[in-house]
């Protein structure tokens, strides 16, 4: 459990997010339809990134995020915590769901999903957020630093650079952002908890949540 005092920060920067998420939004009246891939754990596909598993019977916690969005970077340390807090006791899944006006926020998407490729999702999830301030909010690609993290990583760069190029690899990305517009995604973070929206208004919010559907 966080100590009062990093509660209290914490507690400042989620109410921070809360706002910036609330003002960084996607337009959506008629999302295109998607293909149905209903997943085995609830709010994800097939195909979803599962970081934790718990099994069938726990609670699943999806993110639909946006590696450039602040918001998320800025809550990105606050779910670590929770993945901490409850190892063993919830899935934690990621979808994508890149904000069109973010320059970057496709391309390390796709980068990302090459690296999952080659099983290295969680390792370049984190490396985004990590340097998120470094690249961030910029008009330039920044594809080339990107690769250079798959080269860091250690991933087989002829494999990263096909699967870059694929366009089934950016399709599987879109396939995340237009399911969660028909799920009501409207910007990002936003959080479902076993298919349901939730609705943050603090930092208790979604530990609550969690601690009621353990208990259920």
């Amino acid at each position: 459990m966080p100590t009062p005092v990093k509660a209290t920060v914490i507690s400042i920067v989620v109410v921070v997010v809360l706002v910036i998420a609330a003002i960084v939004y996607v337009n959506v009246t008629r999302p295109a339809p998607v293909t149905p891939d209903d997943g085995a754990l609830p709010g994800t596909r097939s195909d979803s990134h599962v970081l934790d598993e718990a099994g069938a019977d726990a609670p699943t916690l999806v993110e639909f995020l946006d590696f450039e969005c602040e918001a998320c970077g800025a809550f990105y340390p606050y779910i670590e915590e929770i993945r901490e807090q409850y190892a063993g006791d919830i899935n934690y899944v990621v979808r994508y769901f890149p904000i069109p006006n973010h320059y970057n926020s496709m391309h390390a998407a796709v980068a990302v999903e090459a690296a999952a490729q080659q099983g290295r999702f969680e390792e370049m999830y984190d490396r985004m957020f990590e340097t998120q301030i470094e690249w961030g909010e910029g008009q330039s690609s920044e594809a080339a630093r990107f690769r250079g993290y798959a080269e860091e990583l250690g991933l087989d760069m002829d494999a990263y650079d096909a699967a870059v190029a694929d366009p089934q690899t950016q399709a599987r990305v879109e396939e995340d952002f237009l399911e969660g517009q028909e799920m009501g995604v409207t910007g990002t973070p936003t959080f479902f908890l076993d298919g349901v929206k939730l609705e943050l208004t603090s930092l208790t919010d979604l530990t609550d949540a969690l601690d009621r559907a353990i208990a259920d």
